[in-house]
């Protein structure tokens, strides 16, 4: 009996050093492996899995480009036909409408009876011919008028006059096209003018106040809406006219392939002339009484519209992303590649997004701010390049983006 205890004790000894160095052996290998020994260990993906990462990353980037694509052509392209149109009222010397000839205060000008004066005679190509004013589209809308009707005009100009019919105050037809979106989208409001509203033309020296009539949509071969009688019911639209109208022409539909044109008519009011002040329908009072111009910003750019070329932009944020990149290289090399080289990172998934984040050296603000700059360069390159070209050479997209006038 008593050799049989001392051999039972003698084997609990023996299992008690065994669970003893187990529990010794399992703790030296959890603190050798250390915290992130899981994580780093961790295996990828299925390769079909990261193929379709990758499709999911490439179509997800075509929908942002697309995104960006439409905030190009409806918002962009009126900056810079913004600041084209100021420029270009910058360039002629045409006197400030509103006020006085002692500068003292804003004044009405008196309408004017009589044949009104034909101003200008004639223009060239490109040549500024009027500004128009319409204060249904708001208060301050104003645009320019050009001679011509092509795309180049349309698009960078605001507003153009078919070289073909009159000029302002003329007896007959002063007809005009203009975007109905993108480009500043000049009529792009067209569709609310109530009969009466005033379309106020101003040349260097004269206002022409037009009243809205009517209007009609058609289809692009109806080159009567812009003859010297462009009246549906007329037999002959280019027989002698006897009246002093306006015509506005832009697209319809206004946000899809324009298959038709919406055309707005008017008839001549009256006119006036620049250096008496300004008309009745542009005059507005403010708190103390006094008569003000409703539209002063006649030479005034917005914020976006200053900024000019996105060239000098896009090149300074690669300049800046190049020196920054250089100096984290220099002081911190690349941390992620050097933690899933040691091990202390999962091997990661292919993915587009992610090289390129692995790709930024420095630390994680370091990181983040050159891939800022990089996403900046990349949307100034597109706006400044990309959508121009692929608007001008992509049929679906010219189709899209330019508008068709009326044939002639």
């Amino acid at each position: 009996m008593k050799h049989s205890a001392n051999r039972a004790a003698n084997r609990n000894i023996r299992d008690g050093r065994r669970s003893s160095d187990d529990m010794t052996t399992r703790m030296t290998t959890r603190m050798t492996a250390g915290p992130t020994a899981g994580a780093a260990t961790g295996s990828r993906r299925n390769p079909v899995w990261q193929m379709i990462g990758i499709i999911a990353e490439i179509l997800i980037t075509m929908a942002v480009v697309c995104a960006l694509y439409i905030v190009w052509q409806m918002w962009w392209t009126g900056v810079i036909s913004e600041r084209t149109q100021v420029e270009t009222r910058e360039q002629v010397s045409w006197a400030t409408p509103g006020t006085s000839t002692a500068g003292s205060a804003t004044t009405i000008a008196k309408a004017q009876s009589g044949d009104a004066p034909v101003q200008p005679t004639s223009a060239s190509y490109g040549d500024l011919v009027a500004e128009v004013y319409i204060p249904r589209f708001g208060e301050g809308w104003q645009r320019n008028i050009v001679e011509g009707t092509d795309a180049e005009q349309l698009a960078r100009h605001g507003l153009g006059h078919y070289q073909s019919t009159q000029m302002p105050g003329e007896v007959g037809n002063f007809a005009i096209a203009g975007h109905r979106s993108g480009y500043g989208e000049p009529l792009g409001d067209i569709d609310k003018l109530q009969t009466g509203d005033p379309i106020i033309i101003r040349t260097q020296d004269y206002w022409y106040v037009y009243t809205y009539t009517k209007y009609q949509i058609v289809i692009p071969t109806d080159v009567w809406v812009v003859a010297p009688n462009p009246t549906p019911d007329s037999s002959d639209p280019n027989a002698k006219p006897t009246k002093r109208m306006i015509t506005l022409t832009t697209c319809e539909p206004k946000y899809t392939t324009a298959t038709h044109r919406w055309i707005a008519w008017g008839e001549l009011k009256y006119w006036a002339k620049v250096s008496d002040g300004i008309p009745q329908e542009l005059a507005s009072t403010d708190s103390a009484g006094q008569v003000r111009f409703a539209s002063t910003s006649t030479t005034t750019m917005s914020l976006p519209a200053r900024l000019g070329s996105l060239t000098p932009y896009v090149l300074g944020s690669l300049v800046i992303w190049a020196v920054l990149a250089i100096a984290a290289a220099v002081a911190w090399q690349w941390p992620l590649i050097a933690d899933i080289r040691a091990g202390r990172r999962r091997r990661p998934d292919a993915s587009i997004y992610g090289l390129l984040w692995r790709l930024q050296p420095g630390i994680l603000p370091i990181r983040v701010v050159l891939t800022v700059l990089l996403a900046a360069a990349a949307v100034g390159a597109l706006f400044q390049w990309t959508f121009p070209w692929a608007a001008a050479n992509i049929p679906m997209l010219q189709q899209m983006s330019n508008y068709v006038s009326v044939q002639q």
